[in-house]
């Protein structure tokens, strides 16, 4: 995400090392098309300074990845995000954006491996890019939810609107956020442990 008006406010940065207080640890991946916000959410919620493997776009970009509505954006991932949230003082998240290009997707692969579940970030003005997103995750059976990120030229949807356009079902939440904004991006994290609570509780032998 990648646009004027941006005012990150970060907040504080703790050491890397774990809070003694940790006794879990859970891998969840965001994912999203080009230039969607995936870096920003990473960098506005992480607790320590964000791992980024941003490179400086180049001509070879041209007419190979989608850049459209992200005209300013002058790097981009090319491996991973990687940053740190404690939920509670006993679970801790660990985060990693992926990619948008498809032509990185092939590291996907690697990026989901244990991961628990997965945040859809996704831009009103390229719904069409998300489609082939929710498609993989979908086939790899990774449970997610939708988080529909808030640009200052993108047109504004009803939810169940999104819902039809993306084909998702009533129990997959989707809800609005600021990849900019700490206190966004975290309610949304929230969102997907609750969802994933829920389908604990569901499957849960009784």
């Amino acid at each position: 995400m990648d646009f004027n008006g941006s005012d990150i406010v970060p907040g504080p940065r703790t050491e890397d090392h774990l809070p003694h207080t940790a006794q879990a640890a859970v891998k969840i991946v965001i994912v999203g098309g080009f230039g969607v916000g995936k870096t920003t959410m990473v960098g506005s919620v992480s607790e320590i300074r964000p791992l980024t493997t941003e490179e400086t776009m180049t001509q070879a970009g041209i007419g190979v990845d989608d850049n459209y509505g992200s005209d300013s954006k002058t790097a981009t991932t090319v491996a991973m995000d990687f940053g740190r949230i404690s939920i509670t003082e006993q679970l801790v998240l660990y985060l990693f954006g992926t990619p948008g290009q498809e032509r990185f997707w092939f590291l996907w692969n690697g990026l989901f491996e244990g991961a628990l579940g997965a945040v859809v970030l996704l831009d009103t003005r390229r719904l069409e890019v998300s489609f082939d997103v929710i498609g993989r995750l979908e086939e790899r059976g990774v449970p997610f939810v939708v988080a529909v990120n808030s640009f200052p030229d993108g047109p504004r949807y009803p939810i169940e609107e999104l819902r039809a356009a993306l084909d998702l079902p009533i129990e997959i939440p989707i809800i609005e956020c600021d990849a900019r904004r700490r206190a966004s991006s975290r309610d949304v994290l929230m969102t997907l442990m609750r969802f994933l609570h829920a389908l604990a509780m569901t499957r849960a032998p009784v």
